[in-house]
């Protein structure tokens, strides 16, 4: 992306478009997309936009502060970058990059078990020890190992999906030919990476290898990612329950945040489990389309917790007065996974550092027309009267 453009892009929706532009079709899909007719993925969004703020004059809001922790590490504002599945496949070592802003940034990186760059790569590159998330996968020897390479990197913090026994039905990836393993799947895929010549050269030719980094001694060729795909469809856990969290509580000595908590009851279960807090997600309306928006979902699982645990909200955050709103009622952060991915594919690590710096200067100048200078005086009060539950 050149430097003009990429000072054209003042929102997650400019990024998107620059993001669109440059990735081939199945790719953007991917990331962009949503299960069934994506009514939840809509929603995550649009149920920002009623919830409303009151602002405040006449206080005393010189150099709002935006400094806190997130689940126990120190953070610039209130904010970590979200695992996301072939992320370097947006943009060269794409994990690398967008670890490397995050890290300039003082934000948490989170890695996916299915990034394209290894735990080790993504630490070499930022210097900071990054979250890893996890699936809960039937050969439970491979879930050891995986946790065993997460504390060799000198991770300390295990992001465990719970919301993905099976995978959603995304109609997007059916309709570009991702899923399509023949020869018509293939026909299609070509024809859109050659409509992508600065992507092919780049990120496709440039940015091998492009396989699981975390994965690479779980097939037999570590090039073929359809082997990859095969035995990580093949690993997924339908029969996972409570008991199966308990059993990784026991394996795993450094804090554990449960990802896909959407009821409160379950999100007590997470606290009787053992958890170090919550990541309240739909899976980014990735998963089962109809179920609530994450944002209208919140207010009644921060009222079960009543501070007991953390929570990460999760889908939909899209600016600074966003993250305002979801502290407002009752998160202590939020984590960003589209608008990350939108930016890496935009302009790489330069673009997500202006992505990151663009979201704290908004949450900041929210806090300021709010009349808060602290993220501790963030509460209901910031809220319109008939909002406040």
């Amino acid at each position: 992306m050149s430097r003009a453009t990429h000072c054209l892009a003042a929102s997650c929706d400019d990024y998107r478009r620059l993001a669109e532009r440059r990735l081939p079709r199945f790719l953007f899909d991917y990331i962009d997309g949503g299960a069934g007719d994506e009514h939840t993925l809509a929603a995550n969004c649009r149920d920002f936009q009623r919830v409303h703020l009151r602002q405040r004059v006449l206080c005393d809001v010189e150099n709002p502060d935006t400094r806190c922790e997130l689940i126990g590490q120190a953070a610039s504002m209130p904010l970590a970058l979200a695992p996301l599945g072939m992320a370097g496949l947006y943009a060269r070592r794409g994990e690398a990059q967008a670890a490397r802003a995050a890290a300039a940034a003082g934000v948490p990186f989170s890695l996916s078990t299915v990034g394209i760059c290894s735990l080790a790569e993504v630490q070499a590159a930022s210097g900071k020890n990054a979250w890893f998330q996890l699936y809960m996968l039937r050969d439970r020897e491979a879930v050891q190992g995986l946790l065993q390479q997460a504390l060799a990197n000198g991770c300390d913090t295990l992001l465990f999906t719970v919301d993905l026994p099976v995978a959603g039905i995304r109609r997007r990836d059916i309709r570009n030919g991702m899923l399509d393993p023949g020869w018509r799947g293939k026909l299609a895929k070509a024809s859109q990476l050659a409509r992508r010549p600065g992507w092919l050269l780049d990120v496709g030719i440039r940015g091998k290898p492009h396989h699981f980094g975390s994965l690479t001694d779980q097939v037999a060729d570590p090039n073929d990612l359809r082997a990859f795909k095969a035995w990580l469809d093949a690993q997924f856990d339908p029969c996972v329950t409570w008991d199966d969290i308990r059993w990784l509580r026991q394996q795993w000595p450094g804090k554990l945040v449960l990802k896909g908590i959407l009821e409160p009851d379950d999100a007590l279960q997470a606290l009787d489990c053992g958890a170090d807090g919550i990541v309240l997600s739909n899976h980014g309306g990735r998963q089962l389309d109809g179920v609530s928006s994450t944002i209208r979902q919140l207010p009644a699982v921060a009222e079960a917790l009543d501070g007991r645990l953390p929570i990460l909200l999760d889908g939909g955050i899209r600016s600074g007065v966003d993250i305002l709103k979801a502290l407002a009622l009752g998160a202590q952060g939020v984590m960003i996974g589209r608008p990350w991915a939108w930016a890496l594919a935009a302009g790489g690590e330069a673009a997500v550092a202006q992505l990151l710096a663009s979201l704290q200067c908004e949450l900041a100048v929210a806090m300021a027309l709010c009349g808060v200078k602290s993220l501790a005086a963030i509460d209901g009060g910031l809220l319109a009267p008939d909002q406040r539950g």
